[in-house]
């Protein structure tokens, strides 16, 4: 049995996911010491950017990175993107805080544990983005639609 092969139509989404990443991280950080300069603290400027943060990457992914998605934009779509970065977040410093405490080398070395986590955590934030969040709808489903439709 051949191993998969990785297509460049997902290999595209995952670099442009990534890139979409990295310009969310600017959003976060820019509005948290925003937030923070302008008297919202470290709690609630983290909430604010946080919100900004996943509304711009939700956005940018929609345009980008998961174009042929055919779900039009809407509330539903940004919740379940938040959920899902969440999960992610969760499985990132899950990753980091197991691999620190358990391996003398992550412990002395943490931004080993840093990247396992943050590639698990991405790894899985586009999974789930692909899969849930911007899904496609198959021809079968579009036309069992129609046929309920009319």
């Amino acid at each position: 049995m051949k191993p998969p092969v990785l297509s460049l139509s997902l290999l595209r989404q995952m670099l442009a996911f990534a890139g979409v990443g990295v310009i969310g991280f600017g959003v976060d950080a820019s509005v948290l010491y925003i937030g923070i300069a302008i008297g919202l603290g470290l709690n609630i400027g983290r909430l604010v950017s946080y919100l900004c943060a996943v509304t711009a990457t939700w956005a940018l992914n929609r345009r980008f990175t998961f174009a042929d998605s055919s779900e039009r934009a809407s509330f539903s779509q940004w919740i379940r993107f938040g959920l899902s970065q969440l999960s992610g977040a969760t499985v990132n410093l899950g990753a980091y805080y197991i691999l620190v405490h358990n391996s003398t080398m992550a412990a002395a070395h943490p931004i080993i544990a840093v990247a396992i986590g943050s590639l698990l955590g991405m790894t899985l934030n586009f999974l789930v983005a692909r899969y849930y969040v911007f899904r496609t709808r198959s021809r079968e489903d579009t036309l069992s639609r129609i046929r309920r439709l009319t």
